[in-house]
């Protein structure tokens, strides 16, 4: 296998915000709590960082602020994906300038793509940058998804290493193991579905749950690496309800009221986005309050 950017837990980091724009003061809280707490990695500006309605210039100076800021101390990875390859260019080379450790490149969205045109994209992509790259797979929200034999052709680019699997099918990322399981690390992109995954020979995962168990969320992974399958699995089933609380309305929708609960931020979300309908939330509070988050 290539070398990863990282084994076990990343967090998909929400971006504080409010009517007045990033919240950078909290984000430097959260960037610190974070790597304090044992988080394995960061992912910055992605799905859960809501990346999709950060302006240009706020989406580079978010990646900006984040390598700095956590100065080396775990790795750093950049949301760079876009439905437009050349924008998806220009920000990728961007992020490696600034330093980041590698990159996430979601699959194009609105205009989807064949698999042809998949492959066309990340190569281009990976041509362009010096960093190694993780291909995000999440058919739900863009609209197409990446075959396992794509996968296997995309495997062959020395910049691509990994893959974040968030399209749900059990039985197509079992496929993907048996195509690139060697080639490219595999990361779940679903929380529920860590331990499944890990089980396969993947390499952790890139959670939503860890913005607010990041401790919980990097042991569980570091329980199964170290043989510990029982007690790994037993976590899984433990967050479960935490978990699917926290995917009861769009991501980050739940996930920005649980950190505002927590006391992190405040709970701001941009349109399209709306806040949290009330019972969903009252839910969500009366999990969190089980395992002493608030």
């Amino acid at each position: 296998m290539k070398n990863t950017i990282f084994r076990g837990a990343a967090t998909a980091l929400i971006t504080p915000t409010t009517a007045d724009g990033v919240d950078y003061e909290t984000f430097g809280r959260l960037i610190d709590w974070q790597i304090n707490e044992g988080i394995d990695a960061l992912v910055i500006a992605g799905t859960t960082g809501e990346g999709s309605t950060l302006s240009d210039e706020e989406h580079r100076e978010v990646l900006r602020f984040s390598v700095e800021r956590a100065a080396h101390r775990v790795p750093i990875i950049a949301g760079t994906g876009s439905n437009d390859t050349d924008y998806a260019i220009s920000l990728s080379k961007f992020a490696c300038e600034l330093g980041v450790d590698g990159l996430l490149v979601v699959t194009p969205y609105y205009n989807k793509a064949t698999q042809k045109g998949l492959i066309a994209m990340y190569n281009a992509i990976a041509d362009a940058v010096d960093k190694p790259i993780i291909l995000y797979n999440v058919p739900s929200r863009t609209g197409v998804g990446i075959e396992p034999s794509t996968y296997a052709a995309l495997a062959e680019h020395p910049n691509i290493v990994g893959i974040k699997e968030a399209n749900g099918n059990i039985s197509k990322i079992v496929e993907a193991f048996a195509l690139v399981g060697d080639k490219l690390a595999i990361y779940s992109g679903n929380d529920d579905q860590v331990i499944p995954i890990l089980s396969m020979g993947g390499s952790g995962v890139i959670s939503v749950l860890s913005n607010v168990m990041p401790k919980e969320t990097s042991r569980m992974c570091h329980l199964w690496f170290e043989g510990k399958t029982q007690e790994a699995a037993a976590l899984q089933c433990k967050y479960l309800p935490l978990i699917n609380a926290l995917f009861s309305e769009v991501n980050p929708i739940p996930v920005k009221a649980a950190m505002s609960a927590m006391g992190w931020c405040e709970n701001y979300l941009r349109l399209p986005l709306t806040a949290m309908e009330p019972a969903h939330e009252e839910v969500l509070k009366n999990l969190m309050r089980q395992q002493g988050l608030i």
